[in-house]
Protein backbone atom coordinates (compact mmCIF):
# COMPACT_ATOMS: atom_id res chain seq x y z
CA UNK A 1 0.00 0.00 0.00
CA UNK A 2 1.24 3.20 -1.13
CA UNK A 3 2.00 6.21 1.55
CA UNK A 4 -0.42 8.38 1.93
CA UNK A 5 1.78 11.51 0.85
CA UNK A 6 2.55 9.06 -2.07
CA UNK A 7 -0.79 7.85 -3.85
CA UNK A 8 -1.03 7.68 -6.76
CA UNK A 9 -3.45 6.79 -9.60
CA UNK A 10 -4.43 3.20 -9.05
CA UNK A 11 -3.16 1.16 -12.11
CA UNK A 12 -2.84 0.28 -14.43
CA UNK A 13 -4.23 3.47 -16.02
CA UNK A 14 -2.91 5.24 -18.86
CA UNK A 15 -1.46 8.56 -17.90
CA UNK A 16 -0.29 11.83 -19.68
CA UNK A 17 -2.51 12.20 -22.30
CA UNK A 18 -1.08 15.13 -23.37
CA UNK A 19 2.90 15.57 -23.95
CA UNK A 20 3.37 12.41 -25.49
CA UNK A 21 6.85 13.60 -27.04
CA UNK A 22 8.90 12.97 -24.31
CA UNK A 23 9.85 10.05 -22.80
CA UNK A 24 7.79 8.40 -19.73
CA UNK A 25 10.34 9.07 -17.46
CA UNK A 26 10.63 12.57 -17.95
CA UNK A 27 6.97 12.47 -17.60
CA UNK A 28 6.66 11.19 -14.51
CA UNK A 29 9.31 13.45 -13.12
CA UNK A 30 7.38 16.13 -14.30
CA UNK A 31 4.82 15.20 -12.08
CA UNK A 32 6.66 14.37 -9.07
CA UNK A 33 8.81 17.57 -9.49
CA UNK A 34 5.05 19.59 -9.83
CA UNK A 35 3.74 17.84 -6.18
CA UNK A 36 7.12 18.97 -4.91
CA UNK A 37 6.80 22.38 -6.04
CA UNK A 38 3.26 22.70 -4.64
CA UNK A 39 4.08 21.04 -1.44
CA UNK A 40 1.47 18.28 -2.45
CA UNK A 41 4.94 16.30 -1.63
CA UNK A 42 6.28 18.06 1.36
CA UNK A 43 10.09 18.13 2.71
CA UNK A 44 10.63 14.66 4.83
CA UNK A 45 7.93 12.73 2.73
CA UNK A 46 8.54 9.78 0.71
CA UNK A 47 8.67 9.38 -2.58
CA UNK A 48 7.35 6.43 -4.63
CA UNK A 49 9.12 3.46 -4.15
CA UNK A 50 10.47 1.54 -7.37
CA UNK A 51 7.47 -1.12 -7.41
CA UNK A 52 5.40 1.72 -6.50
CA UNK A 53 6.08 3.56 -9.69
CA UNK A 54 6.24 0.62 -11.72
CA UNK A 55 2.35 -0.53 -10.33
CA UNK A 56 1.15 3.07 -10.53
CA UNK A 57 2.74 4.03 -14.12
CA UNK A 58 2.68 0.55 -15.62
CA UNK A 59 6.88 1.37 -16.57
CA UNK A 60 9.63 -0.76 -16.20
CA UNK A 61 12.04 -1.71 -13.49
CA UNK A 62 15.06 0.98 -15.62
CA UNK A 63 12.09 3.68 -15.62
CA UNK A 64 11.40 3.54 -12.04
CA UNK A 65 15.10 3.64 -11.71
CA UNK A 66 15.48 6.87 -13.84
CA UNK A 67 13.28 8.76 -12.25
CA UNK A 68 14.55 8.38 -8.68
CA UNK A 69 18.04 8.61 -9.65
CA UNK A 70 16.89 12.27 -11.63
CA UNK A 71 15.27 13.37 -8.96
CA UNK A 72 17.80 13.07 -6.78
CA UNK A 73 20.54 14.62 -9.12
CA UNK A 74 18.12 17.95 -9.55
CA UNK A 75 18.43 18.08 -5.66
CA UNK A 76 14.82 17.42 -4.74
CA UNK A 77 15.53 14.12 -3.29
CA UNK A 78 17.81 12.47 -1.11
CA UNK A 79 17.75 8.62 -0.75
CA UNK A 80 18.01 7.19 2.80
CA UNK A 81 19.49 3.08 2.64
CA UNK A 82 17.01 0.56 3.19
CA UNK A 83 14.50 2.97 3.77
CA UNK A 84 13.53 4.30 0.47
CA UNK A 85 13.89 7.93 -0.90
CA UNK A 86 12.76 11.34 0.27
CA UNK A 87 11.83 14.80 -0.93
CA UNK A 88 14.42 16.77 0.39
CA UNK A 89 14.19 20.10 2.46
CA UNK A 90 14.26 23.23 0.17
CA UNK A 91 17.30 25.15 0.07
CA UNK A 92 17.69 28.70 -1.89
CA UNK A 93 20.90 29.03 -4.03
CA UNK A 94 23.09 30.82 -2.57
CA UNK A 95 25.16 33.50 -3.94
CA UNK A 96 28.94 33.17 -4.69
CA UNK A 97 30.81 35.86 -6.23
CA UNK A 98 33.43 34.98 -8.18
CA UNK A 99 36.04 38.44 -8.28
CA UNK A 100 39.80 37.35 -7.52
CA UNK A 101 39.85 40.44 -5.10
CA UNK A 102 37.14 39.05 -2.97
CA UNK A 103 38.35 37.31 0.43
CA UNK A 104 35.37 35.83 0.81
CA UNK A 105 33.12 33.70 -2.07
CA UNK A 106 29.66 34.57 -0.15
CA UNK A 107 27.77 38.04 -0.50
CA UNK A 108 27.43 39.26 2.96
CA UNK A 109 24.52 41.23 2.14
CA UNK A 110 22.62 38.26 1.15
CA UNK A 111 24.06 35.30 3.84
CA UNK A 112 21.96 35.46 6.90
CA UNK A 113 23.73 32.63 7.82
CA UNK A 114 26.83 34.58 8.42
CA UNK A 115 29.18 31.46 7.64
CA UNK A 116 32.06 30.45 9.60
CA UNK A 117 34.14 29.60 6.51
CA UNK A 118 37.19 27.16 6.85
CA UNK A 119 39.11 24.66 5.03
CA UNK A 120 41.19 21.75 4.47
CA UNK A 121 44.37 21.29 2.35
CA UNK A 122 46.87 19.95 1.52
CA UNK A 123 49.93 21.10 -0.40
CA UNK A 124 52.99 18.47 -2.79
CA UNK A 125 55.20 18.79 -5.77
CA UNK A 126 54.67 17.59 -8.29
CA UNK A 127 55.13 16.78 -11.86
CA UNK A 128 51.88 19.26 -13.88
CA UNK A 129 49.51 16.92 -15.73
CA UNK A 130 49.19 17.44 -19.91
CA UNK A 131 46.44 20.08 -19.24
CA UNK A 132 47.79 22.03 -16.88
CA UNK A 133 50.77 22.29 -18.99
CA UNK A 134 48.61 24.05 -21.34
CA UNK A 135 46.62 26.35 -19.71
CA UNK A 136 49.95 27.27 -17.19
CA UNK A 137 52.02 27.56 -20.78
CA UNK A 138 54.88 25.47 -19.32
CA UNK A 139 57.06 23.41 -21.34
CA UNK A 140 57.58 19.58 -21.75
CA UNK A 141 58.43 18.27 -18.99
CA UNK A 142 61.99 16.35 -18.23
CA UNK A 143 61.74 13.11 -17.45
CA UNK A 144 59.96 12.68 -13.97
CA UNK A 145 61.00 16.50 -12.35
CA UNK A 146 58.43 17.78 -10.30
CA UNK A 147 57.50 21.63 -11.92
CA UNK A 148 54.45 22.14 -9.54
CA UNK A 149 53.18 22.82 -6.56
CA UNK A 150 49.56 21.51 -6.34
CA UNK A 151 47.23 22.39 -3.42
CA UNK A 152 43.81 20.45 -3.07
CA UNK A 153 41.24 21.96 -1.19
CA UNK A 154 37.88 21.28 0.60
CA UNK A 155 36.50 24.26 1.36
CA UNK A 156 33.71 24.23 4.25
CA UNK A 157 30.52 26.55 5.49
CA UNK A 158 29.69 26.04 8.82
CA UNK A 159 31.25 22.76 8.54
CA UNK A 160 29.66 21.47 5.16
CA UNK A 161 31.76 21.24 2.61
CA UNK A 162 31.14 23.65 0.20
CA UNK A 163 33.76 23.28 -2.52
CA UNK A 164 36.63 21.52 -3.79
CA UNK A 165 39.15 23.12 -5.58
CA UNK A 166 42.67 21.64 -6.95
CA UNK A 167 45.70 24.22 -7.84
CA UNK A 168 48.63 24.56 -9.28
CA UNK A 169 51.62 26.39 -9.44
CA UNK A 170 54.43 26.62 -11.57
CA UNK A 171 57.91 25.66 -9.48
CA UNK A 172 59.51 27.90 -12.01
CA UNK A 173 58.10 31.06 -10.60
CA UNK A 174 57.96 30.11 -6.56
CA UNK A 175 60.78 27.96 -6.32
CA UNK A 176 63.34 29.65 -3.69
CA UNK A 177 60.83 31.54 -2.37
CA UNK A 178 58.26 32.03 0.79
CA UNK A 179 55.51 31.38 -0.65
CA UNK A 180 56.55 28.24 -2.13
CA UNK A 181 53.40 26.60 -0.52
CA UNK A 182 49.92 28.27 -0.12
CA UNK A 183 49.16 27.62 3.07
CA UNK A 184 52.56 27.88 4.33
CA UNK A 185 54.49 31.02 5.95
CA UNK A 186 53.76 34.95 6.71
CA UNK A 187 51.32 34.84 3.68
CA UNK A 188 49.40 31.70 4.36
CA UNK A 189 45.98 32.05 3.30
CA UNK A 190 46.43 35.42 2.04
CA UNK A 191 45.19 34.16 -1.43
CA UNK A 192 47.21 33.87 -4.65
CA UNK A 193 47.38 37.93 -5.67
CA UNK A 194 49.05 39.26 -2.25
CA UNK A 195 51.35 36.14 -2.37
CA UNK A 196 52.66 36.44 -5.84
CA UNK A 197 52.93 40.35 -5.08
CA UNK A 198 55.28 39.50 -2.23
CA UNK A 199 57.65 38.49 -4.93
CA UNK A 200 57.26 41.10 -7.27
CA UNK A 201 54.46 39.49 -9.46
CA UNK A 202 51.12 41.47 -9.65
CA UNK A 203 48.27 39.72 -11.03
CA UNK A 204 46.37 41.79 -13.23
CA UNK A 205 43.82 39.91 -14.93
CA UNK A 206 42.02 36.23 -14.66
CA UNK A 207 39.43 34.33 -16.69
CA UNK A 208 37.26 31.35 -15.38
CA UNK A 209 35.35 28.91 -17.65
CA UNK A 210 32.28 27.38 -16.43
CA UNK A 211 30.45 24.40 -16.95
CA UNK A 212 28.26 21.46 -15.58
CA UNK A 213 28.27 17.80 -15.29
CA UNK A 214 27.99 14.78 -13.17
CA UNK A 215 30.26 15.06 -9.89
CA UNK A 216 32.36 11.61 -9.98
CA UNK A 217 31.81 9.50 -7.21
CA UNK A 218 34.80 10.87 -5.62
CA UNK A 219 33.25 14.53 -5.59
CA UNK A 220 30.09 13.56 -4.54
CA UNK A 221 31.42 11.39 -1.31
CA UNK A 222 33.87 14.72 -0.74
CA UNK A 223 30.64 17.03 -0.91
CA UNK A 224 28.37 14.86 0.70
CA UNK A 225 26.24 15.12 -2.16
CA UNK A 226 24.46 11.56 -3.86
CA UNK A 227 26.05 9.58 -6.77
CA UNK A 228 24.92 11.21 -9.79
CA UNK A 229 24.81 14.62 -8.36
CA UNK A 230 25.15 17.30 -10.69
CA UNK A 231 28.25 19.60 -10.21
CA UNK A 232 29.51 23.62 -11.15
CA UNK A 233 33.05 23.35 -12.46
CA UNK A 234 35.47 26.32 -12.84
CA UNK A 235 38.60 26.18 -14.68
CA UNK A 236 40.27 29.67 -13.21
CA UNK A 237 43.52 30.85 -14.23
CA UNK A 238 45.16 34.35 -13.20
CA UNK A 239 47.70 36.00 -15.12
CA UNK A 240 50.09 38.90 -14.52
CA UNK A 241 51.13 40.46 -18.01
CA UNK A 242 49.84 37.98 -19.80
CA UNK A 243 51.53 35.74 -18.09
CA UNK A 244 49.63 32.27 -16.37
CA UNK A 245 50.59 32.19 -13.47
CA UNK A 246 48.41 29.84 -11.61
CA UNK A 247 45.34 27.60 -12.48
CA UNK A 248 42.52 26.35 -10.36
CA UNK A 249 39.73 23.26 -10.73
CA UNK A 250 36.45 24.10 -9.06
CA UNK A 251 33.96 21.79 -7.91
CA UNK A 252 30.95 23.21 -6.47
CA UNK A 253 27.09 21.47 -6.01
CA UNK A 254 25.21 22.59 -8.65
CA UNK A 255 22.06 22.89 -6.74
CA UNK A 256 23.34 25.06 -3.96
CA UNK A 257 24.71 27.45 -5.82
CA UNK A 258 23.97 30.69 -8.03
CA UNK A 259 27.65 32.39 -9.67
CA UNK A 260 27.66 36.02 -9.40
CA UNK A 261 29.87 38.25 -12.04
CA UNK A 262 30.60 41.61 -12.34
CA UNK A 263 33.52 44.31 -13.82
CA UNK A 264 34.39 47.59 -14.18
CA UNK A 265 32.99 49.25 -17.67
CA UNK A 266 35.66 50.71 -19.86
CA UNK A 267 36.33 54.86 -19.55
CA UNK A 268 34.07 56.78 -22.05
CA UNK A 269 35.47 57.85 -25.04
CA UNK A 270 37.92 54.69 -25.01
CA UNK A 271 38.81 51.68 -27.34
CA UNK A 272 35.94 49.78 -25.61
CA UNK A 273 38.02 47.69 -23.88
CA UNK A 274 38.71 47.84 -20.68
CA UNK A 275 41.92 50.08 -19.61
CA UNK A 276 43.96 46.78 -18.38
CA UNK A 277 44.01 43.21 -18.69
CA UNK A 278 43.57 40.32 -21.73
CA UNK A 279 41.49 41.07 -24.08
CA UNK A 280 39.26 38.04 -24.85
CA UNK A 281 40.44 36.28 -27.95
Amino acid sequence: MLDPACELVAPPVKLFAVDQDRPLWQRIVAELREKIATGELAPGARLPSRPEIMRAYAVSDAVAKQVARVLIQEGLAEAHSGSGTYVREHRDPQKMVRAWHRSAPFDPTVDPEKRELTWEYRSRTVQAPADVRRRLLMPEPHGDEEDAVRTDYVRKANGEPVELSTSYEPLSLTRGTPIVLPQDGLLAGRGVAARMVSIGVVIDDWQEEVGVRIGTAEECAALRRPPGSYVLTIGRTHYAQDRPVETSDIVLPAERFLLVYGGKMPSPGGDGHPPTGRRAP
